[in-house]
């Protein structure tokens, strides 16, 4: 297989489910050259600060430019990091970003949860790199408004994929070659 080449190191931002064989992200790291994810927590798995603060710890390994990739709490992850941290970021594919405000279904924490362990509010200055938020028009966890809104607020461009879910394997989100794509066009 053929790797994408890259000028800067892309440095994986997973959601709160982490690392998952069959997901998009798992499966483009496996074809990037140059490439590290943030690895799963240990303890405070549900703390925003210890989040944050695992982006950092891998961004101090990398060497050169980075473009950051995250799916779902990965993006908003990535926009407290960029509210704590200052260091240049080539640009930032944010991927299925949850909505805060929304109900989400049984299994996922509750907005409570989230605020107790410091993920809302949510920062909603512009981001200090260039960033594309791809959304969906129907992800059960963020309506393609919410996402338009974050876009908005953080200086994003807004990609509409269309009804893909949530871009996860229960989405049927598995391989999503676009995301090279959206690579290639920030790695410019």
């Amino acid at each position: 297989m053929d790797k994408l080449q890259t000028h800067a190191t892309v440095l994986i931002v997973p959601g709160l489910r982490e690392h998952v064989p069959q997901h998009w992200q798992t499966l483009l790291e496996a074809k990037l050259s140059k490439v590290r994810s943030v690895p799963p927590l240990e303890a405070d798995k549900l703390s925003c600060a210890a989040r944050v603060d695992a982006i950092q710890r891998e961004l101090e390994q990398i060497d050169g430019p980075v473009i950051l990739v995250a799916h779902s709490a990965g993006v908003l992850m990535v926009a407290h990091w960029a509210a704590v941290y200052s260091r240049p970021i080539k640009g930032a594919l944010l991927a299925a970003p949850p909505d805060l405000q929304a109900s989400w279904p049984e299994g996922y924490p509750t907005p409570e949860s989230l605020r107790a362990n410091g993920w809302d509010p949510l920062p909603t200055g512009r981001l200090p790199f260039p960033s594309i938020i791809a959304a969906s028009s129907n992800d059960h966890l963020a309506s393609l408004e919410a996402a338009c809104h974050l876009a908005e607020g953080w200086g994003s461009q807004l990609v509409n994929l269309g009804a893909v879910g949530h871009l996860n394997p229960a989405s049927g989100y598995g391989e999503w070659v676009r995301a090279e794509d959206f690579i290639r066009e920030l790695d410019y």
